[in-house]
């Protein structure tokens, strides 16, 4: 049944497009974590009174975890729709037996 839902997948490229999103979304999410610092460090500047100021890393761990886990998927989806273990198939001759 999986092999069937794989080559359905890969045939009609939905597996393609599929892999497209999560690896974009993969992308996005590391962008987030190179700007969640900054913008908590923004947000911290304008509200001194209420938070102290810093600079921190520490908001950009929930986006860096999600775009590690997005490309994790993405990796393994890609492996298993386009490398997956593909058994070789013996080369069948044009010619039948003569008898």
């Amino acid at each position: 049944m999986l092999r069937r839902l794989r080559n359905v997948l890969v045939s009609s490229f939905v597996g393609a497009i599929a892999l497209g999103w999560v690896f974009a979304q993969g992308i996005l999410h590391f962008a987030y974590a190179l700007v969640a610092p900054i913008g908590g460090w923004v947000t911290r500047h304008e509200y001194l009174a209420m938070a102290q100021p810093g600079f921190s890393f520490h908001d950009a761990l929930p986006e860096f975890a999600k775009s590690v886990s997005l490309f994790l998927i993405g990796y393994v989806l890609l492996r298993w729709l386009y490398y997956g273990s593909s058994q070789p198939q013996t080369a069948r001759s044009d010619r039948e037996p003569t008898a």
